[in-house]
């Protein structure tokens, strides 16, 4: 009796092929992205999802195209370590009907084999849907964001007209701007200031953007510069100026950073940590992680000095030391020897990570979150695209600007161990749901979208703004069915 009920547990415990779930984003013919990505839940053969690993090898996934048996698409499985796991795959060219097939022991899991169909364009492939409205549908965008709304709220109107002499008045020749016009989805730009080779990213995300969706006729400035520009009230007619960061003193119209941005755009190209590997290299366990907190990085705010002073006198709560100096002196005595690069995916060997401000907002938060460890979050003026829909308490636990209660809440989380992992379980959601790919792009449109509606003149190509030229994949250039059906009407 007890071999049968052991082997009816194995077996119930077991993967099961039909009870499995699959879902998400790059099961959809139309959600064009960089990467495209899906998911899968492990299921056991009672209906309960699994809550661990059942294995990295345990999914084979396989993705075909009938016209084309020779299709060029890089396929990687993340194991999420929680019983799920992060489907991604890049195509480098473009396909009719593509078959996504999930194998467990070659049997097929869910609803396999999965059908995108009609044509599924590759990230070259320059084939916007013309109606914003249904690119939005199709991709499942928020009707709103609360950043946006906040931001756009403190200009009834916007003259590019007046702006383009204006904005380069006040900031043109102190700092680093690209002026900016989208016409008829063209992208045209002209640089003002010494150090502008930050436009690659702006550049590259607008032409990407454009490649697939009409994006409304507008004109505006981004800030290269690290720091949000527009100190003017509200009451005090502040000009327009879109930045990375923005400030509780400044009226900057904020963009997910470029740091983001760039790892939607290069997720399984050049970069290696983007929202989805982080989700793959999460570390231990909970229950395994090393009880400390941890950070790392460069001297760029004293409070993260003072941050290395207070781990070199309590090191059984804190492992946080630098990097590199470059804004103070290096004190040994002080601040301990500089320490070699860690490898960001190790971080999370730790069940506490550390979020302290650089020049402006530590744009790791992001990536930190997504993690499963608990994010220590500083109180700071500075804030990112995504901040406001963040809870204390909730997402991550705050410190004071100080540092003066961190040891404190260190401690606090140490004694409510199950309250600080539900805290990292909720962040890690967070991030999963808003700051993938898909979310960075509706942000974006809907920032210019709105912003379009705002211009009371017409947004012009300018003296001395030259073409954003889209790039040229000759290798394997795409047929764009829309663009086909346009040119016979």
């Amino acid at each position: 009796c007890f071999t049968l009920s052991l082997l009816l547990c194995t077996a119930a415990a077991a993967p099961s092929a039909s009870k499995t779930l699959i879902w998400g984003p790059g099961l959809e013919t139309n959600i064009f992205l960089p990467a495209r990505f899906f998911f899968i839940q492990t299921v056991d053969s009672t209906g309960r999802n699994f809550t661990t690993s059942p294995g990295e090898k345990t999914f084979e996934v396989k993705i075909t195209s009938p016209t084309d048996p020779y299709a060029r698409i890089w396929i990687q499985i993340l194991d999420r370590n929680d019983g799920s796991f992060l489907v991604r795959y890049r195509m480098y060219a473009s396909y009719t009907d593509l078959h996504v097939q999930i194998l467990l022991k070659d049997k097929l899991v869910g609803k396999s084999p999965y059908v995108l169909k009609g044509a599924v364009y590759h990230e070259s492939c320059d084939c916007p849907e013309p109606s914003g409205a249904l690119w939005e549908k199709n991709m499942h965008c928020p009707a709103s964001f609360s950043q946006i709304e906040s931001d756009l709220s403190v200009f009834p109107s916007v003259d590019p007209d007046h702006n383009t002499h204006e904005i380069l008045r006040r900031f043109g020749k102190r700092h680093s701007l690209c002026h900016y016009t989208i016409k008829h989805n063209q992208v045209y730009i002209k640089t003002h200031g010494e150090h502008v080779g930050f436009r690659i990213f702006m550049d590259a995300f607008l032409l990407s953007l454009t490649r697939k969706v009409k994006v409304p006729d507008i004109e505006f400035f981004v800030n290269l510069g690290d720091w949000p520009l527009e100190k003017r009230r509200a009451s005090e007619k502040p000009s327009p100026v879109f930045s990375w960061c923005g400030s509780n003193d400044t009226q900057d119209i904020v963009m997910p950073t470029y740091d983001l941005t760039e790892s939607v755009l290069e997720t399984m190209g050049r970069v290696s940590l983007d929202m989805m590997s982080v989700q793959g290299h999460t570390g231990p366990m909970w229950e395994q992680k090393i009880s400390k907190a941890f950070w790392r990085g460069r001297d760029s705010r004293k409070e993260r000095l003072e941050l290395v002073k207070l781990a070199r006198a309590n090191p059984d709560m804190l492992d946080a030391a630098l990097t590199n100096f470059f804004f103070f002196k290096h004190d040994e005595s002080l601040y301990g020897p500089l320490v070699k690069h860690v490898s960001f995916f190790d971080f999370f060997k730790y069940k506490y990570q550390i979020n302290v401000d650089g020049t402006v907002a530590a744009y790791r938060l992001p990536y930190l979150l997504a993690g499963d460890s608990a994010v220590f979050k500083h109180d700071s003026i500075y804030y990112e695209h995504f901040y406001k829909q963040l809870q204390p308490w909730v997402h991550y636990i705050p410190f004071k600007a100080d540092l003066s209660d961190l040891l404190e809440k260190i401690q606090w989380a140490t004694d409510h161990d199950e309250e600080a992992k539900r805290i990292a379980l909720a962040g890690q959601q967070f991030a999963r749901t808003h700051l993938m790919g898909d979310s960075i792009f509706c942000y974006y449109f809907k920032l210019f979208q709105k912003y379009a509606e705002l211009q009371v003149t017409e947004p012009k190509v300018r003296d001395g703004m030259e073409l954003v030229e889209q790039p040229k994949d000759e290798l394997f250039p795409c047929y764009c069915a829309r663009k086909k059906v346009r040119d016979e009407l």
